[in-house]
């Protein structure tokens, strides 16, 4: 994903992980840290900001077994907390949250066919 410049792992435990995370939107870097709740009886991954530059990011990623395949579903709720910056930024934040989000799907979907191939799966 080109526009993020960092993600450090603070915190692995069994059912969730803590993350620091920072991007760029138009040059402009963002920060927040999140914690990523792991539930594999329900196929989903619940992410929440804990701190961070926005008031609100949070979302699912949802899993589901359908003939064979996966589908794959990534929720993503933001706010900016600003509202007159959001209304300056807020079309081309939502483009680049919709390619990001897009950008960790093509990625994941190829890790997980280099995996059922038996190929090392790529770092992306």
């Amino acid at each position: 994903m080109p526009d993020v410049e960092l993600v450090i792992v603070l915190e692995r435990h069994a059912d969730h992980v803590i993350t620091r995370w920072k991007t760029l939107v138009e040059e402009a870097p963002i920060e927040w840290i999140e914690e990523d709740r792991f539930d594999d009886e329900r196929l989903r991954i619940d992410y929440k900001l804990l701190e961070g530059d926005l008031d609100k990011f949070e979302g699912a990623w949802t899993f589901v077994e359908r003939d064979g395949a996966t589908d794959v579903k990534l929720g993503v709720d933001y706010d900016f907390g600003v509202p007159t910056l959001a209304e300056l930024i807020g079309p081309t934040l939502q483009k680049k949250v919709r390619e990001n989000s897009e950008m960790m799907l093509v990625a994941l979907k190829k890790q997980a066919e280099a995996l059922a191939s038996g190929e090392v799966p790529p770092r992306e």
